[in-house]
């Protein structure tokens, strides 16, 4: 295809030069990818098998729920950041519902998540309730945070408020931080391959031409 755009005419000759470079690119971003992310990305074969992600069936073996790339996984940052902070069981459920229907990479989404775990409940819930409290201007309860049901029967009505408000907004907050730091820490990254790319060939070049 390249040669018969150069035989044909500057027209085609240019749109084959655009996809030669283009290429280099979305090799980088695969390697960026590769590198930064599936270090500590969950396996994808141990995602499938979570048991309360029968439901989803054969949406599992959905390819664009395990893409490595730009937009996959900056919105992948979005939701895990913002399911992490929700309040109640069924982060993972809810989680994986936004990975589905944003079709970003499930297993960022997860492993996300799981930073909300029973070591860092308490710590990360009573700060988003105390970010209710001074949104709503609420006085501050004392309580002790439980990850169960049992608890948000018991417990939750009375600081429901401020937690549940507190909670979403920082996820929001905290989801839209993690997709625009994504965006940028990866166009920085395809940036800085090809431009390293560029002073590889210029180098080769002034070597063949000395």
């Amino acid at each position: 295809m390249v040669f018969k755009g150069i035989r044909s005419g500057y027209g085609r000759s240019r749109n084959s030069f655009q996809c030669i470079i283009r290429a280099p690119v979305r090799a980088n971003e695969f390697i960026m990818a590769k590198k930064f992310l599936k270090r500590w990305m969950p396996d994808p074969a141990k995602v499938k098998q979570i048991p309360g992600f029968s439901f989803l069936g054969d949406i599992l073996h959905d390819p664009n729920l395990f893409h490595l790339n730009r937009h996959s996984v900056s919105v992948a940052f979005f939701a895990g950041l913002f399911c992490m902070l929700l309040p109640f069981p069924g982060q993972l459920i809810v989680g994986a519902i936004l990975a589905v229907v944003a079709r970003c990479n499930l297993p960022i989404t997860i492993g996300l998540i799981w930073i909300s775990n029973p070591l860092t409940f308490g710590p990360i819930f009573f700060t988003t309730y105390l970010i209710g409290t001074w949104i709503l201007n609420t006085p501050v309860h004392e309580f002790t945070f439980e990850m169960s049901w049992d608890w948000l029967v018991n417990e939750v009505g009375k600081i429901w408020a401020p937690l549940f408000v507190g909670s979403v907004l920082s996820g929001l907050v905290l989801g839209a931080f993690g997709y625009l730091a994504m965006q940028v820490l990866w166009r920085w990254n395809v940036i800085r391959s090809w431009e390293k790319r560029k002073k590889d060939r210029e180098e080769r070049n002034n070597a063949n031409n000395a």
